[in-house]
């Protein structure tokens, strides 16, 4: 699968099929993400790989989110912004958004589907991630990205809108 075709096909999966996501295919999302660019190479970022069903079960009780509930594997991507105090402030949600692309789209070279569920900046949700998994204060729970193999092929919604485009100026 090239990188365009990645891109072009990957739709947000909500139901999954029954079946396990490795701790090898979880390593290799998670090195894709520490891939991803950061302002000034400062990698604001840590990552929560979570396997475990009570713990998954958990985090669908704080997300209100059914799809969680057949996720085999979850991801949450937590900021940290004291990673860029003095160097290039407040860029730590842009590059964490950067990683947890790079997550989606390694998963579905892979052939594993997921769909970003945000943590932040919805209070209900942050609080329940630090109450979940232990996240330190001052850490801040960005994403939480569920996972598992594809049980639905969902139809493209997004497309190039050229009247979106602007050349040269607004």
């Amino acid at each position: 699968m090239t990188v365009s075709e990645a891109i072009l096909s990957r739709r947000s999966i909500r139901k999954y099929k029954p079946g396990a996501i490795t701790e090898e295919q979880l390593k290799i999302m998670l090195n894709a993400a520490m891939h991803a660019p950061s302002a000034r190479n400062t990698r604001p970022w840590s990552f929560i790989a979570v396997t475990d069903r009570a713990q998954i079960d958990r985090l669908n009780e704080v997300m209100k989110a059914n799809h969680f509930k057949q996720a085999a594997a979850v991801i949450i991507v937590v900021a940290l912004p004291e990673r860029q105090i003095g160097l290039c402030e407040g860029n730590h949600l842009n590059d964490c958004g950067a990683a947890a692309q790079n997550i989606l789209l390694q998963a579905w070279e892979m052939g594993i589907g997921t769909v970003w569920c945000g943590l932040y900046p919805v209070e209900e949700r942050m609080k329940g991630a630090y109450d979940v998994f232990g996240i330190p204060e001052g850490a801040l729970p960005f994403c939480a990205i569920a996972m598992g193999i594809p049980d639905e092929s969902p139809a493209a919604k997004g497309k190039h809108e050229e009247e979106l485009v602007h050349w040269n100026k607004w």
